[in-house]
């Protein structure tokens, strides 16, 4: 993966999250947190006129208690989440921890809580990441297309996070799953990704890892809203400083964040991204390895030859450039982003895009989502809430039922998922997944 970045583990990964309800978490300089519980919601901001810069937000100190406290993250006495909310069936799994469905006992009403074991906690550094990201959740609770933050909690083996549950699934799934898109439909969601980083800047947060994956759908209806769930790598802004730590993910990754000087405009840039992959399936900065689509960011040739962009309009085109200018400077801003007559005015069309724009998106997003943990197994990174999964999708290669998974069944069985592992790659799997005891059930054998 070049220089650059000393944590990655697949080319869709710099330091970014699993999905919606994933963790991610980049050391820097911890603020002190407020009262984390019972958060009420800042009053709403008005995501259309350019908002006049902004200074960190003064974080009130938090009060010493009166009694001895423990060693804890949140800086309060432990907190049972379960005096509060059940816990009950799992939603999903990340790095860090694991996502429940939650049902709070004095009102029946259901909400998603991230369990996040401690013990992974291993660095200070992870620790006030921690912190840091409960806060902003807090800061920017109740704003358009931001999920609810509803409070924290910490007991001797995990931090708890309390939030509004989106039930809607992800992004991509319910794009591929309605059948119909168009130009119109596309412009929907890249208005509600925009606002995020519209309310984000407005309130003084950069959030460095906007990705199809961080948007969860608030309901199975129809018209459901658009929310960003992940926060782990976002950081209060600092007026007139350049950062220079590498985060993100890949294929949306700014070319600035490369060049270790940047500041808020690639959140633009990486809502640019996922814009294009919405006109598109694809992204446009493309490669095998994460070397080569950085290479390919860096150089900025961007595509709108190949199918379906002559059949795009020039608005959607006009844009796409705008906010995907390799200059920082001359990149457009969230708010006139949703000032541009394509998002505005209604211009986006209606007419269905080409059917092959679902299907090369549903093969990028299940490609992601293997090579990922391909990846993972061959760095030996795989963590124990991961194995479970992956057994089951060995289990499902084996289509013979002989109880062992051949070369041929794992390749067949990757290509089908939507992977384009190299030979190379899928020798290095059957490799690591043989050498690893606990990987596979007895009865499953490579």
């Amino acid at each position: 993966m070049g220089q650059c970045c000393s944590r990655a583990t697949s080319p869709d990964s710099v330091q970014g999250g699993a999905n919606g309800y994933g963790y991610s978490h980049q050391p820097k300089q911890a603020q002190t947190p407020p009262s984390y519980n019972n958060a009420q919601p800042p009053p709403q901001a008005e995501v259309r006129y350019t908002p006049p810069a902004m200074n960190p937000p003064v974080v009130p100190p938090v009060v010493a208690p009166s009694k001895p406290m423990p060693d804890t993250i949140l800086g309060k006495q432990y907190d049972d989440v379960r005096s509060v909310y059940s816990l009950g069936k799992e939603l999903g799994r990340g790095q860090f921890g694991v996502t429940y469905l939650c049902t709070e006992i004095s009102t029946g009403r259901q909400y998603a809580c991230k369990s996040i074991s401690k013990r992974k906690l291993v660095s200070k550094a992870d620790k006030e990441d921690i912190r840091r990201e409960i806060q902003i959740m807090q800061h920017l609770s109740g704003q358009p297309n931001i999920v609810e933050f509803c409070g924290a909690y910490e007991d001797k083996g995990s931090v708890h996070v309390v939030m509004e549950l989106c039930a809607g699934g992800e992004l991509f799934d319910r794009i591929i799953a309605k059948g119909h898109y168009s130009e119109r439909a596309a412009a929907t969601i890249c208005r509600g990704v925009v606002n995020v980083v519209n309310v984000c800047h407005f309130m003084g947060v950069m959030h460095r890892d906007l990705k199809p994956e961080n948007f969860l759908l608030a309901t199975k209806d129809e018209n459901a809203v658009l929310k960003a769930t992940d926060f782990g790598l976002s950081v209060f802004i600092e007026e007139g400083k350049m950062y220079r730590d590498i985060v993100g993910s890949a294929y949306y990754v700014a070319p600035e964040v490369l060049r270790r000087n940047y500041g808020k405009e690639i959140d633009v840039w990486s809502a640019g991204v996922i814009l294009y992959i919405l006109l598109s399936g694809v992204p446009p900065f493309w490669a095998e390895t994460e070397k080569g689509i950085f290479d390919a960011i860096l150089q900025g040739e961007i595509d709108f030859e190949s199918q379906p962009w002559p059949s795009i309009s020039e608005s959607a085109k006009d844009l796409v450039r705008k906010m995907l200018a390799q200059d920082p400077k001359k990149r457009i801003s969230s708010a006139q982003v949703l000032q541009h007559p394509w998002l505005r005015e209604g211009e986006a069309s209606d007419k269905p895009i080409d059917s092959a724009v679902l299907s090369r998106m549903k093969q990028f997003r299940a490609m992601n989502k293997l090579k990922k943990m391909a990846l993972k197994v061959i760095a030996s990174n795989l963590n124990e809430e991961e194995i479970k999964g992956l057994k089951q999708m060995f289990m499902n290669m084996d289509t013979d039922n002989s109880g062992t998974i051949t070369y041929e069944e794992l390749k067949a069985g990757l290509a089908k998922l939507g992977s384009k592992l190299s030979e190379a790659e899928v020798k290095q799997l059957m490799d690591a997944v043989h050498n690893s005891s606990e990987l596979l059930p007895p009865s499953h054998n490579i």
